[in-house]
Formats: C-alpha cells, structure tokens, sequence
C-alpha cells in the first residue's frame, strides 16, 4: 500500500541537549501485559504537599484516550479542527519535552450519544475513546469509525489502514469504537465485524486479515492477550459474554454467558484460573474459574452480583487474590475505590470520592486517578485503604487510564496532558 505523508508537520524539533529519560515503555492501554501493571520499582511512596515534580503539561484538546509510551516518544489520540471538520487525530509527543513531534488525521470525531449531555458534574468534553498501541517501529489506531491503522512512530508516515467497518460488515454501536487495537506476535485482534467475522485477526504488517471468525457482536472493551492453564489466549467481551480463541486461528477454547445492557466497556481480568468482568446499566459484576480436560477447557461460575460491582469503563486491576479499582455507575466525582476479594466478590474496604477514572498497579501501590484530575497514591492490601499521597494533576475530565514508566506517570484529561516524575529530586550541590 502507498505511503501517505502525514499532513500536519511537526511543531517543533527535539530540544538540543536533552537525551530520553529512560528507555522503558508502556506500549498498550493497560500496560505491557495489558493487565494495568507495571513491573518496574516504584522509586518513592510519597512525594512532597505541592504533589510530585511535574516535568511538562501541554494541551490535548477532548478524549479519554490514554498515554502510550515508547522510545522516548508519547503517543494518544486528540481531535482538533482540520479545514472546518473536528476529526480524531494520532498525537505524537516528545517524551522528554511533552512537544508535539507530529499528528495524524483519522476518523471525523462526532459520537451519536455523546457529548457534553448530561449532569453538570459529567460535563467537560468528549473525543476519542480508544488508545495506540506502539509495537516496534510502528503505531496502530482503531479510530471511532473502526479504521485501522499502522503508521511510523518516528515521522507520523502512514504504511496502511483498513475501514474495517467496511470490509467486515461491522454493525452500528453507539458512541462509536472505544476498545483499543491488542497485539501479539504478527497479529493485531480486534472485535468488529459482522456475522461469521465478529472476531478478527489481522496481520500487523501489512493489514490483511488472517482470520476471521464467531457471530458475536461488538462492546467497548478492548480484548486481552492471556495465557490460562498453559495456552495463550485472547479474551474477547462481546455481548454474547466471554469467548476465548486461539491467537493463531480464532478457534474458539471456551465462552462463558454474561448479560449486556446498552455498553460494555471494561476489559476482563484474569488472575490464574479466575477470570472477571463487569459492566453498567445494571448489569453487574461475575468471576469464572477456567478448568481444562485433555484438550478442552470449560468455564464454571464462582459468583454473580447483578446490579453490584458494576465498572463503567474502569477496569480494576488484581494483586493477591484482589480486585483494586472504581466500582460504580454513573457516580461522577464520588466513585468509590474499592478493595474485591476475587474469590467471592466480597468487599473488603471501600473509600468514596473518585468518580469515574481509572487505576494503575505499581510495585505493591495503586496509581488512582479520579475524574476531576486527582492522583492518588494507596498501597495495595486487603486490610484497609491507606493513603500514601495525593495531589490534583489535571483540570478537566479524566476518564483515561494512568501511564507510569521510567519512574514517571503520563495522564490526562480532556483537556491537557501531565508528565510528572515520581523520583526523589536531589538538591545539586
């Protein structure tokens, strides 16, 4: 396929002088394992009143899309006016500096149902939902109108995109795609099409699709790469419930029922042989345990909660046997965060006032953003909410998920961008 250009140049050049600060990286929406932890130290558990350092702030006007960070380069999806039409762009950002390398247009950024609707306290904005995802040399987007695409992180150079709507028989979802392009290996899988195609593989190089399978229709919630009693799996959540295919052909390993209202947004969690997952509109919140017999696998339920445990779009993280996140519905500003026993879905603590955002796992802490801009510090155990720091990092409304790599967090809101350095600075001598 041709290259294309991108068509809006760079904004500036690296500052002279300043190297990358750490060739770690966080390359997927909900981490390396996109699972929302990172296997990196954590170099401090608390940090001064004024908050921790900030590094850079810079605009990144209306989204919920998250950071992703790779070679020194941070990637999320903006939208911005181009010649009168509001469209999704591919922001790329100096890690070091927080400028802007480069930006690609994508899909025209219009969500039926959303916008600024709604009680005082959810309005702010609206924008894309889904996040990039760095693999290699290349930068993959599944923009609003399920169009996917690969483009070289370094220049912003398109190398291919598909309409997926399109070429898949994708049906209608309201406010569009949320769910983020999820790779492993050579293959790219996403949830999309229509009947006989639902679930996709395609080739990350070139765009073609490998496979093609299943009638299930599509959610939000972006699918997880796992690997459960010894196969590697992906993990769809599609309104049908869970169903398990083989990454290398779509072959179908298990499914498990679960009922869907109106959106599903959170990814599943999996935790050895447990799996859990969650959704709004009163839907509710379950946890499977995954057994296998010669070559079969069959999934049985441990507990069911309707209308509880319910996660809107804030997927928890686990540790020890223990669900950590934002358990609420449409509880803007007040979310609680709460500690779940994953075996029996028995909270453990509960401490309000979050809203909506999202949480980050980080050496034995929980990385909390809440969604009027606040970042929390807890440590994570069963035994109670212990609060290590906090500090408000951002104005306006932050629906994404944290970013931490390099000892640094990335975040925004639907309004700006924060880098913020968590090491202890040292006072030059």
């Amino acid at each position: 396929m041709n290259q294309v250009r991108p068509v809006i140049a760079a904004s500036a050049l690296l500052l002279a002088g300043l190297a990358p600060a750490t060739a770690a990286s966080w390359p997927n929406y909900r981490g390396p394992a996109h699972n929302g932890a990172s296997t990196e130290k954590l170099p401090a558990t608390s940090w001064p009143a004024s908050g921790p350092h900030r590094v850079w702030k810079s605009p990144t006007a209306s989204g919920f899309s998250s950071i992703t960070v790779a070679e020194n380069r941070a990637f999320t999806l903006i939208s911005r006016d181009i010649d009168g039409v509001k469209r999704e762009l591919l922001l790329a950002m100096d890690a070091t500096t927080g400028r802007e390398l480069w930006a690609q247009p994508l899909a025209p950024a219009k969500y039926d149902g959303g916008g600024d609707s709604g009680s005082d306290n959810n309005k702010g904005g609206d924008g894309p939902r889904s996040t990039p995802t760095v693999d290699g040399d290349l930068v993959f987007t599944l923009d609003a109108r399920f169009q996917l695409a690969a483009f070289e992180a370094a220049t912003g150079n398109q190398v291919w995109r598909r309409d997926l709507a399109t070429d898949h028989s994708a049906p209608k979802l309201a406010w569009q795609n949320a769910a983020s392009p999820v790779i492993d290996g050579n293959l790219i899988f996403v949830a999309c099409g229509g009947e006989g195609q639902a679930l996709l593989g395609i080739d990350k190089r070139s765009g073609t699709t490998v496979w093609k399978t299943q009638d299930d229709k599509m959610t939000h919630a972006t699918p997880v790469v796992t690997t459960i009693l010894g196969q590697r799996q992906v993990l769809f959540f599609t309104q049908t419930g869970l169903v398990a295919v083989k990454p290398q052909d779509g072959a179908v390993l298990w499914r498990q029922p679960f009922p869907y209202k109106v959106s599903t947004a959170a990814s599943p969690i999996v935790a050895g042989d447990i799996v859990y997952c969650s959704a709004g509109y009163g839907v509710g919140a379950g946890a499977y345990r995954i057994a296998k017999e010669g070559s079969s696998f069959k999934s049985t339920e441990l507990w069911r909660k309707p209308n509880a445990l319910q996660n809107h779009w804030s997927t928890p993280v686990v540790h020890d046997g223990h669900l950590y996140g934002l358990f609420g519905f449409k509880e803007y500003g007040d979310c609680p965060l709460q500690c779940v026993e994953l075996a029996t879905g028995e909270i453990k603590w509960s401490q309000r006032g979050f809203g909506p955002g999202n949480v980050t796992w980080v050496d034995g802490h929980l990385l909390v953003l809440g969604d009027a801009g606040q970042l929390v510090l807890a440590e994570a155990t069963p035994a109670a909410y212990k609060e290590k720091a906090k500090a408000d990092v951002l104005d306006g409304k932050c629906w994404s998920t944290p970013t931490f790599t390099g000892g640094r967090v990335f975040a925004r809101s639907t309004t700006e961008s924060v880098c913020l350095d968590l090491n202890p600075r040292v006072a030059a001598r």
